[in-house]
């Protein structure tokens, strides 16, 4: 049976991929940041799973304010870098996992969570960014990734509880697939920042790291978090964090096990959290 074996939190900033592609990752400003993903990168190659479970929001390239699917499986069996208005990332084509996707996607619709099911689509700096952050600037991915797109663009949003119970679903999905993968569900975005209004600019390092400790020791009190605690402490765009509860959701309701914690300010205009927790054995 497959099993999920960890889960990765990251914020996924543009403007680090851009720092990658142009190779300014050694530059004084955003030395500091790539330092504290060295520990994750070697974390990564001694735990590579054979498919990542990606949760992340599209920035207006597969979707549009046209349609805007609150939750979206990827089932395709490959999905390209986006053109997101400066030409695609220089990264490997993402690679997917169309049995298991179609598999979570049967068990989690009849559990009850409306997915929408994607067969084509290209995937933006949400999902290419985290990559890079993990595994680094590499020819290929090492393993499949299935995209998991969550609308945190247009109100109404999901809510944490809903995001937190639809991780359990995954959980039960991956559990129930009749083949030995090792599985990380990655939740991305965040942390705390606004890109518009009076409150540009914003950044809450202390609720950003009390929300870092609640999603390790209370995730299940952190899903009734309300969304408007989420936008008047983490700004507008800090509503992204509620796709990391998916991610906690999805694992065992064991403690898990901290492998790596970081957090630094600025990256951009955002504050950037990262978690890596590998499940109890």
């Amino acid at each position: 049976m497959a099993s999920i074996t960890a889960s990765v939190y990251t914020s996924h900033v543009p403007a680090i991929g851009a720092a990658l592609d142009l190779g300014k990752s050694g530059d004084d400003y955003w030395k500091p940041l790539f330092a504290g993903y060295e520990p994750s990168k070697a974390w990564f190659k001694d735990n590579t799973p054979d498919v990542i479970f990606l949760v992340y929001n599209d920035h207006a390239t597969a979707f549009s304010l046209d349609m805007i699917p609150t939750f979206a499986i990827g089932c395709a069996a490959e999905y390209q870098p986006a053109d997101e208005g400066w030409g695609p990332r220089p990264v490997p084509v993402v690679k997917g996992h169309p049995q298991l996707a179609a598999h979570i996607a049967h068990s989690v619709i009849q559990d009850d969570f409306d997915l929408t099911i994607v067969n084509r689509m290209d995937v933006d700096h949400g999902l290419t960014v985290p990559l890079s952050l993990v595994c680094g600037q590499v020819q290929q991915w090492p393993c499949a990734v299935i995209p998991f797109a969550v609308n945190v663009v247009q109100y109404p949003v999901p809510s944490g509880r809903r995001c937190f119970n639809l991780g359990r679903a995954i959980r039960k999905a991956v559990a129930l697939y009749d083949e030995p993968l090792k599985v990380q569900i990655w939740g991305t975005g965040g942390m705390s920042h606004q890109l518009q209004g009076p409150r540009a600019g914003l950044i809450n390092r202390e609720w950003d790291n009390r929300f870092l400790d609640r999603l390790i020791a209370e995730p299940e009190a952190l899903a009734d978090l309300p969304h408007l605690e989420y936008v008047q402490e983490a700004g507008s765009e800090g509503i992204e964090l509620v796709m990391w509860l998916i991610a906690r959701g999805a694992m065992s309701d064991r403690p898990p096990r901290v492998a790596h914690r970081f957090y630094h300010v600025p990256a951009s205009n955002t504050a950037v959290g990262h978690l890596i927790l590998e499940n109890s054995q």
